[in-house]
């Protein structure tokens, strides 16, 4: 498990906006230069308008100028480690082949491996896209 990945991830969870449902998400990303993103989660009450902690770490690492993931964590207050959800599984697979490594933690420790491939078999990607 990436340390510095956690250690973003665990804290911009801190500043999630999360009124209603009261589960914050935090994530974290490391670029191609090494840089490290991160994104919480941010409610809306017109749901569902919020923003998930992993579209606010893309957000930021585009907004940096990047577009390559190479490794992902997310974390949670939950019983077991939290997945991304299926609309931001197919925004991970815009930035990061199949074997890219994604950490799914919990805040009590609890810790999950897998990939953005395993997520999301079958995703769509450019290559599908009419020339």
């Amino acid at each position: 498990m990436d340390d510095e990945l956690l250690r973003a991830a665990t804290a911009v969870r801190a500043h999630a906006y999360v009124p209603y449902s009261r589960f914050a998400v935090g994530a974290a990303l490391r670029g191609a230069s090494g840089a490290v993103y991160a994104g919480c989660n941010v409610e809306n009450a017109a749901y569902p308008e919020g923003t998930c902690a992993e579209a606010g770490a893309i957000a930021a690492m585009v907004a940096a100028g990047e577009t390559r993931i190479l490794a992902a964590l997310v974390i949670a207050d939950s019983p077991v480690p939290v997945s991304p959800c299926g609309g931001c599984r197919q925004k991970l697979a815009e930035f990061a082949p199949p074997e890219v490594p994604v950490t799914l933690c919990t805040t009590r420790g609890e810790v999950a491996e897998t990939t953005v491939g395993a997520l999301l078999p079958g995703a769509f990607d450019k290559g599908q896209m009419p020339t």
